[in-house]
């Protein structure tokens, strides 16, 4: 994805209140050089916001001419309003090595035997991944395939396939489930049409005691 940003000189949270009244948005560009400030269109960068590319692949950044390759690596909202405050970019090359989350997308549920025979429930516990790769390497996505789950099988991410070069990030000796496969509960069967309806006698009612029982109770 491409995007244009501008070279800004004016710093501080006085000059950023005022980019942003004027519908900018302040940043930075960092590694591989000297930092530099810059400043983007708000509504094009709240839009291109929205967009898993955005955030996960290598973006071609024109600024004062010249293209750069960047990665989007933080961005501030303000807390209630549709605005962006803040954001952070780094300069990488086909060298550079990453750490990144990438999204997940899952195909062939639908086929797998849990799914196809056995009914079962697919649950996605995990919809991104942490990767460590190359720039060159970096993929928009990883898919994973699922046509192969069986029934009461919990997928982890050391279970995963990953494109060569691409390795997932371990964190200690922690494994995260990142797909289960759950059994549908039963639901409770039914009465059937011709049973006997069953009668449940109404409670009694207790009426007011009569005045000579009043009496004699006196």
């Amino acid at each position: 994805m491409k995007f244009t940003a501008y070279e800004r000189s004016l710093q501080g949270t006085g000059a950023s209140r005022r980019l942003r009244r004027a519908d900018k948005v302040p940043g930075i560009v960092y590694g591989a050089g000297t930092p530099r400030m810059i400043e983007l269109d708000h509504n094009a960068l709240f839009f291109a916001l929205k967009k898993e590319a955005f955030h996960s692949s290598i973006l071609e950044m024109d600024l004062a001419g010249k293209s750069e390759k960047v990665l989007l690596r933080d961005f501030q909202m303000h807390a209630w309003k549709p605005i962006v405050m803040h954001i952070d970019f780094q300069r990488v090359d086909d060298s550079t090595k990453l750490r990144k989350k990438v999204p997940l997308h899952f195909s062939g549920e639908e086929s797998s035997p849990a799914v196809k025979t056995d009914h079962c429930l697919v649950g996605h516990v995990a919809t991104e991944i942490e990767i460590e790769c190359l720039a060159s390497q970096l993929p928009e996505f990883v898919t994973i395939d699922l046509s192969h789950l069986v029934k009461g099988q919990s997928l982890h991410a050391s279970d995963l396939k990953l494109p060569e070069g691409i390795k997932a990030v371990k964190h200690g000796t922690l494994n995260p489930v990142i797909v289960s496969v759950t059994v549908p509960k039963v639901e409770t069967e039914e009465a059937p049409a011709d049973a006997a309806p069953v009668v449940v006698a109404a409670p009694e009612k207790k009426g007011k005691p009569k005045k000579d029982e009043k009496q004699n109770k006196k």
